[in-house]
Parts: C-alpha cells; structure tokens; sequence
C-alpha cells in the first residue's frame, strides 16, 4: 500500500523510529499522520517539529488500557488506512527470578496486548471498507530468546505469533487488508542503551526506511537487517549446544543484556 495520500496512524510516535516513520511519511506525502503516545509532552513538541512537513495530529493513549484507546479512537476520529503498532518497552535487564508481578503485567500489557487492542478496534473498519494496512513492530527477540530479557522476548514471541496468524487468516479469507510482521535486530534510539553486541546495531534511519518499503511492498514479513530471516533456519538445523557455543558464548549474544542501561 503507497503512503501518499493515506491516513498513517502510529503508537510510540514521538520517539524513536516511530518519530522517524512519522516523518518519512510526511515527506512521502500521506494525507495526514496520526501519532499515539502516552507522553502529552512529547506530543507538542513532535506535533510541532513535525507539522512544516504536513498534516500531523498528537493524541494521548495508553495502550495497555482499552478504555484509553477507545478515547484516543474517538478523539482522533479518522478512517486510518495504515495502522502502525510501534509502542513498546523494556522494563529492566534482571532475570525472570528476579521480575515482579507488576514488571510482567507491564511488558506484556504494551508490548503484546496493545498492539492487540488497537488492531481489533480498527480492523473491522478496514474489512468494511476493504483497504488497509497494518505493521506490527516487534523484534528479533521474539525468535533468539536471550538471557535477562526474557519479558521482553516473551512479549515479542507473543507479539509475532499473533501478527503472523493474522496475516494468514486475512489472506484466507481473501481480504484486501494486509499485514506487515517486522522483527528487527537492536536498534539504536536509546532503548538498548548500554548493551555490546558482537553484531552490528542498527541505524534507527535505515529501520524506519525498510519498515516503510515493507509496507508499500505488501510485505508479510521483514527481518532487519536481511540476515534475522535466518534466526528459525539456524535453530532448526544447528543442534542445541552447538548454537548456544556459536552465537551465545563466541558472538557473546548471552550476555549483551549485562551492561544494559536503556532509556531513563
């Protein structure tokens, strides 16, 4: 689906690549951009940086409560074209032993739930009018579980099996509604602060970019960079201990969460 001349509505739109999404598709001339955030703050001041670009509006939505989006869907009241579930958090880099209760609601209520919550309140309206486009952010994590993450690689798990399952039963039923499933590697906006990985991190830029062609292409998934296509194929044919030596202890995978600070 082109951006030009859509109605573009995306969660976390005022920081990271959901910012730099927001953006692109100004400069690619959407009809008007939508962005959701829980930081009223921000709002203003991404509405007001943005708006020389083109049309863009700031609503306040926590998207682990229905109640909230249902607000935001009725103050934002726009027919949303391109649904872009980009909100998402990492609470903290201790292991599961060492999580609460409240740490765990927390993850999965955003990172899964409300990329859930807010697709069901604007999938039926896409079927009705037979168009539509929704990407949903998730990560690499959600297929290379990796220690003192394991929230944030259970919410991604979640995350891309329920995107996956969706974009299959649309194509089934023949839909025109299509279903973008992104997974890419760390990315530097400050989220991962403090982690040191073997491979590279990558360019928030370059993310926003592919994830945006991906959409325009009617892609039904994209790993980024091209090499997360292979994380399953790997896991598949290297035995257990094998890929644990390789990519755990040699590439250091199992313990680039131990300096992580992230964003305060």
């Amino acid at each position: 689906m082109k951006i030009q001349g859509k109605t573009v509505l995306i969660t976390g739109g005022c920081s990271g690549i959901g910012k730099i999404m927001a953006r692109r598709c100004l400069e690619k001339g959407a009809a008007q951009v939508l962005i959701w955030d829980i930081n009223e703050a921000a709002i203003a001041a991404t509405v007001q940086e943005l708006s020389p670009k083109g049309p863009i509006k700031g609503f306040r939505a926590d998207i682990s409560s229905p109640e909230s989006i249902d607000a935001a869907k009725a103050a934002t009241a726009a027919d949303v074209d391109i649904l872009i579930n980009n909100a998402g958090i990492i609470t903290n880099n201790k292991t599961f032993a060492e999580q609460t209760d409240k740490d765990i609601i927390r993850t999965i209520d955003i990172n899964t739930k409300g990329a859930m919550f807010v697709t069901l309140r604007y999938l039926s309206d896409m079927k009705a009018r037979s168009a539509g486009h929704i990407c949903n952010i998730t990560s690499s994590a959600g297929m290379l579980a990796l220690p003192k993450m394991t929230l944030y690689a259970a919410s991604k798990w979640a995350a891309i099996g329920w995107s996956e399952s969706l974009r299959i039963e649309l194509e089934r039923e023949k839909s025109p509604v299509r279903v973008t499933t992104i997974a890419p590697y760390f990315i530097n906006t400050g989220m991962f602060d403090g982690i040191r990985s073997f491979f590279r991190i990558q360019d928030p830029e370059v993310v926003a970019r592919k994830t945006l062609s991906a959409i325009e292409r009617n892609l039904g998934y994209r790993g980024i960079p091209f090499s997360e296509h292979f994380i399953r194929l790997m896991q598949g044919i290297v035995p257990h201990r094998l890929f644990n030596f390789i990519f755990g202890d040699i590439c250091g995978l199992y313990t680039v969460m131990d300096h992580f600070i992230g964003r305060k």
